[in-house]
């Protein structure tokens, strides 16, 4: 059972979706997109530096392009045959494309008001994220919660990612929870997934309405809870509730691991979600799709996923 997950915001790096460009038909395809949505996808993923993709409002829509461009790239969605899609944070918007509850268009039109939303949240106060890597899950939760930070997501694998004010991550710098190796700042423009992000609940869900999603066509896996939800209704409004709330990516692969996966894709900027699963997911077969150059072994892994099927 073949599962294709994408990848949330800090995965973007300058000039990633150069090589994807140079594939038939996807200069015109996002050039459209860019038209759709009023900001030029392909210059902040060729030409942009690392601190023009950083802002939230930029990274956000460049994320989700990217992960659908190289999903269609691999094969239409009924080729690939997953049986599950999820996505880490703003992933699920791409997620949510996979799987037929949102049209291409429909997704990053939401992603930007999403990321201007959130971007006009974070510039209230100046906050930020920091991944902890080793330790317990729940000394170092309850170790956050002492310094007034939010586990804001809880990914599995040794990971969390503490979400604040600049000044309480600057505390758990100088006091980690007992056990945690390293503590690594993140390249977000904003406290996500927490309460400083409430402001733009309310601009997002306005957006939700003018849409009108159908029910997913494959199993999509929610941050919220790592639940499968079977409706398109359900879907938006977790999409929008999840703005202010912690993503839950440890449930959301041990539902993976419940439905019997045994191979996981991760489209571009492929490599973080695929690091988590290697870790927590034994023997399941693992691949990033960085450049194009990976879509070669991308295929062998659907076709033995179809084999098997």
């Amino acid at each position: 059972m073949l599962v294709l997950v994408a990848p949330g915001q800090g995965a973007q790096t300058p000039g990633f979706l150069t090589d994807w460009l140079a594939l038939p038909g996807a200069a015109d395809r996002v050039a459209a997109w860019s038209d759709a949505i009023g900001l030029d996808l392909a210059h902040y993923g060729t030409k942009a530096d690392a601190d023009e993709i950083r802002d939230t409002s930029v990274a956000q829509p460049l994320l989700v392009a990217a992960g659908l461009l190289s999903a269609a790239a691999l094969g239409d969605i009924s080729e690939i045959a997953p049986g599950a899609v999820a996505g880490h944070s703003v992933g699920e918007i791409t997620a949510s494309a996979f799987a037929g509850v949102l049209d291409d268009t429909a997704a990053l039109a939401l992603v930007r008001k999403r990321g201007l939303a959130m971007a006009e949240a974070a510039a209230v106060t100046e906050t930020g994220m920091s991944a902890l890597l080793g330790g317990d899950p729940e000394v170092s939760v309850a170790h956050l919660e002492k310094l007034g930070l939010t586990p804001a997501n809880v990914n599995g694998a040794g990971q969390i990612v503490a979400a604040g004010t600049m000044e309480q991550l600057a505390a758990l710098n100088e006091d980690k929870p007992e056990g945690v190796r390293k503590v690594v700042p993140l390249k977000v423009a904003g406290a996500f997934h927490t309460h400083h992000m409430a402001p733009a609940v309310d601009k997002l869900a306005e957006a939700a309405e003018a849409l009108t999603p159908a029910d997913p066509k494959v199993t999509y896996v929610s941050n919220k809870d790592g639940q499968a939800v079977a409706s398109g209704t359900e879907v938006l409004e977790r999409l929008v509730g999840q703005v202010a709330n912690p993503v839950r990516w440890d449930r959301c692969m041990e539902t993976f691991q419940e439905l019997g996966v045994t191979a996981l894709i991760e489209v571009c900027p492929g490599g973080t979600l695929t690091g988590l699963a290697k870790r927590a997911l034994p023997g399941v077969q693992t691949l990033a799709l960085k450049t194009p150059a990976d879509l070669d072994a991308a295929r062998e892994l659907v076709a033995e996923h179809a084999q098997q099927a």
